[in-house]
């Protein structure tokens, strides 16, 4: 490193390859790794400095670092054998997007700043919409995830609810609640959100899904929103879930928009996860009604396989997101504005990483064909697993596979409600613990469950048939 501790870019060059080999070397090893970390807390803190660098270091005594400290610290989520939560890949062919973007070191404040990051962006968000079977009815931006394109949707909705309260006193004026309408399954982002939107915990509806598909009732919505407005309330949003997190369950999306029609709310459809579905045709059907919807988000950054924070936010209606959302300060203004698409309004920061480029080197690089390739042999795993638990006399499937992900338990006579508990969350820290494989646990109707996601990239059936073996001496062994 020079003297004046800027790399130039024949050091880059140099320490690029270096880290680009170490990358594509982690890449092939992974699945020898323990899935998860085996570290105690603070043995990260304890193993880094207490005081900055006084001088540079070099990049080989970082990578070393990165494999000796770094690297037993962290679930490796590209692991084959990585079957927790849900599946969150990241492909080469994206990283090289996303290393093309930092390189680039683009600004995105405005069409100004980078013209080629607001028209790529709606390039490939364009391409997206075709590839997923959505009409050009839609329009569409990358944000960071769907928690973030839920806040902004219930606050386009919450507009749209008070005519504007924003340009007058806001919902303090308000003279009647706003009221929030969700499966009692929807993500907890969805809650998160109605609260930083500002519509109080007291106005969000938390709807019946019962079993066995535990998707949200249209029956309980129509029901709770006619209550409302009895009492005086008005319903401001519905968020219908397509995909979630505990049994990917797909809200009836068709009927749900035409209960909130009836109410004028509006209707955002959080599909984070079974938006990715929308790439195949056979399974379209799962989203029945998405057209009817007036926004819709979903994350090609889990199943699909770009890198982190490539969540699509698609809507019906532009002008309405950007007169909530717009900011029109003084050092941004040119003499194109209004004739080109400014992403500041879209969204709630004012700058903006050049995102579509993930997008834009995933689907040159890779193509659809192989990405589809890629979910149907998820799909297919998934359900050979699922018949394999469910011929097992002790073991249970317990909600419908709809997607890649199985909800098991073991139940072996004998064992009370607490006990059984108790044996689940053994069991399954019992799998986790051999560095093998890693999965969830999470609550069904107040019950303890494992979840096994299938989706990681290089999975493939041999690792499920270990898991099957893991998960059968583990719960065997606690009997």
């Amino acid at each position: 490193m020079p003297d004046n501790g800027r790399m130039d870019p024949e050091e880059f060059r140099s320490a690029g390859h270096e880290l680009v080999d170490w990358i594509a070397d982690y890449r092939m090893k992974v699945g020898s790794l323990p899935v998860r970390p085996v570290v105690a807390p603070g043995d990260v803190l304890r193993a880094l400095p207490a005081t900055p660098p006084v001088a540079a270091d070099a990049l080989s005594d970082i990578v070393a670092d990165l494999d000796s400290i770094i690297v037993p610290a962290i679930t490796h989520t590209q692991h084959p054998r990585n079957f927790a939560w849900f599946p969150a890949n990241a492909s080469l062919s994206s990283v090289l997007g996303d290393l093309a973007a930092a390189g680039l070191g683009v600004l995105g404040l405005s069409w100004q700043s980078a013209p080629a990051l607001t028209e790529l962006e709606q390039a490939v968000c364009d391409w997206m919409r075709q590839l997923a079977g959505l009409s050009d009815a839609w329009s569409g931006t990358i944000l960071d995830g769907a928690s973030t394109a839920c806040l902004v949707a219930l606050l386009v909705a919450r507009e749209r609810a008070t005519s504007s309260s924003l340009r007058r006193g806001g919902l303090q004026q308000e003279a009647s609640p706003l009221t929030v309408y969700c499966s009692r399954e929807a993500h907890s982002s969805v809650a998160k959100a109605a609260l930083l939107a500002g519509y109080g915990s007291d106005n969000l509806r938390l709807v019946d899904a019962p079993p066995p598909g535990y998707e949200m009732n249209p029956s309980a919505l129509a029901a709770a929103m006619a209550a409302d407005v009895e009492q005086g309330r008005r319903p401001a949003a519905v968020v219908a879930t397509a995909g979630t997190t505990g049994t990917t369950a797909f809200d009836p999306i068709r009927d749900i928009a035409e209960i909130a029609g009836r109410h004028g709310a509006y209707l955002h459809v959080d599909a984070a996860m079974g938006g990715t579905a929308l790439l195949l045709e056979e399974r379209r059907e799962l989203l029945e009604g998405v057209e009817e919807a007036d926004s819709v988000c979903w994350n090609p950054h889990k199943w699909m396989g770009m890198v982190l924070e490539t969540s699509l936010y698609y809507v019906r209606d532009p002008a309405e997101l950007v007169g909530v959302m717009a900011t029109d300060p003084s050092y941004l203004r040119s003499s194109v504005d209004g004739a080109v698409v400014q992403y500041r309004d879209w969204g709630i920061p004012l700058g903006r990483r050049f995102r579509a480029l993930k997008v834009w080197f995933q689907l040159r690089l890779d193509g659809p064909a192989a990405i589809r390739a890629r979910l149907r042999r998820d799909l297919a795993n998934a359900s050979r697993l699922a018949s394999l638990v469910g011929a097992h006399p002790d073991w249970r499937v317990l909600a419908p596979v709809r997607l890649q992900t199985v909800c098991v338990r073991h139940e072996p006579e004998g064992l009370g409600a607490d006990a059984l508990d108790a044996h689940t969350l053994a069991w399954c820290e019992a799998v986790n613990a051999t560095g093998r494989a890693h999965l969830t646990p999470a609550k069904l109707e107040g019950r303890w469950m494992v979840r096994i996601s299938v989706g990681a990239e290089p999975t493939e059936w041999d690792d499920l048939e270990e898991l099957w073996t893991l998960m059968r001496e583990a719960a065997s062994e606690r009997s």
